[in-house]
């Protein structure tokens, strides 16, 4: 009997790294073939701008009512639902032919894309209580495997000539065959009958908010990183676009090895001090990027800064699985508070720089790295 509840659980977490997986693949493949999707709709960067914020936009509308569905529905039922529509939105941007279908088919795919993280984040939470130590910050770490597969197998396509709606198509039937096998092992749980059921459309609550402050020092780190290191390196440092294109891959994949080796880190010393030795990486790596004006430190900072953030976000979900009865509603608050972080990251980067110097403007990054060191109690056990 031992065996089989420990088999099931080995399945269910396998089950849940390849949820994350494809999650993160549908990410990468959009991400690597905006350029065909904005030169077939005929628009310019300003068009284009605005358009990539209506998956935020999307996503902080729709997570609000995750946590009645977590509520109303099994996990097993939920996140495969939810994921298979995740993945057929991948198919949305690469047809619309002008600038506000294009928004509103990104609105969906947003939309989408929420649910499905908050489906997928409070089976993790159940994986990870079952286990009865950390194992969410691994399944974050494929998430990111999935999302650098994504990308290298849209690079390959786009080089090969292949439009975006033959290789998105090839793509959705590609993961809906993985999130149709892995739902099999989720496990088909749902919250007891007698608890009381959350609102329709829930906003974070008291509780949740401190939670989802170090989420949000953390994701705004990440998406200033990813959307303004190679402008940093290719203007601010003058090197070409291969060196600014390889700065955002030491980034991504410093944070997805770090998300590998994050569980057994938090095993050891627990999540506090684990984040207060993440923050200090990730401030010395800002620190890095600021101070320097040459190359190799400053690819050094966005390695240690991508290191110092990986394991945050897994402990920021996890801590909001744990801190109520309703894990659904407290995930969703959290990532509804990652996603607006993220969402305006790049924006107030850009304003910074725009009105003082991108230089400047890291330095924002720095404050909230101390400020994520600092806040690491929140997130005890």
């Amino acid at each position: 009997m031992i065996s089989t509840e420990v088999g099931g659980l080995r399945r269910a977490r396998v089950a849940t790294s390849a949820v994350f997986a494809a999650h993160g693949a549908v990410t990468g493949t959009f991400a690597a073939r905006v350029p065909w999707i904005a030169d077939h709709v005929g628009i310019g960067p300003g068009g284009l701008g605005i358009a990539l914020l209506m998956p935020g936009v999307g996503a902080l509308l729709a997570m609000p009512l995750s946590g009645r569905l977590v509520h109303r529905f099994t996990l097993r039922s939920l996140v495969r639902v939810l994921m298979l529509a995740w993945v057929a939105a991948l198919m949305l941007p690469s047809l619309p032919t002008s600038l506000w279908l294009l928004c509103a088919s990104l609105v969906i795919y947003g939309a989408a894309a929420g649910l499905a993280d908050v489906a997928m984040n409070a089976h993790a939470v159940l994986v990870e209580e079952r286990y009865g130590r950390s194992v969410m910050s691994g399944f974050h770490g494929w998430w990111s495997v999935g999302g650098l597969g994504g990308s290298a197998i849209a690079v390959v396509a786009a080089r090969e000539g292949l439009g975006a709606p033959t290789h998105f198509a090839i793509t959705v039937a590609a993961l809906a065959v993985l999130v149709l096998a892995a739902s099999l092992w989720i496990v088909p749980h749902r919250p007891a009958p007698n608890l009381e059921e959350p609102p329709a459309f829930a906003l974070p609550s008291k509780a949740v908010l401190p939670i989802g402050l170090i989420g949000l020092c953390a994701v705004f780190a990440e998406g200033a990183s990813l959307d303004w290191a190679a402008v940093y390196v290719r203007d601010l440092l003058n090197h070409p676009a291969a060196t600014a294109a390889a700065t955002v891959s030491i980034f991504s994949v410093c944070m997805a090895v770090a998300r590998f080796g994050g569980d057994r880190v938090v095993h050891k010393i627990g999540p506090v001090m684990t984040v207060r030795i993440s923050g200090a990486l990730a401030t010395a790596g800002a620190l890095l990027i600021v101070l320097f004006d040459s190359v190799v430190p400053v690819i050094a900072g966005f390695g240690l800064l991508g290191v110092g953030i990986a394991v945050v976000v897994p402990l920021v979900f996890a801590a909001a699985g744990r801190s109520s009865e309703h894990p659904g509603r407290s995930i969703a608050g959290v990532a509804g508070i990652a996603y607006g972080s993220g969402l305006i990251a790049p924006g107030i980067i850009g304003g910074i720089a725009h009105v003082s110097s991108l230089t400047v403007s890291f330095g924002v990054i720095v404050g909230l790295m101390v400020v994520m060191t600092f806040g690491a109690p929140v997130l005890r056990r």
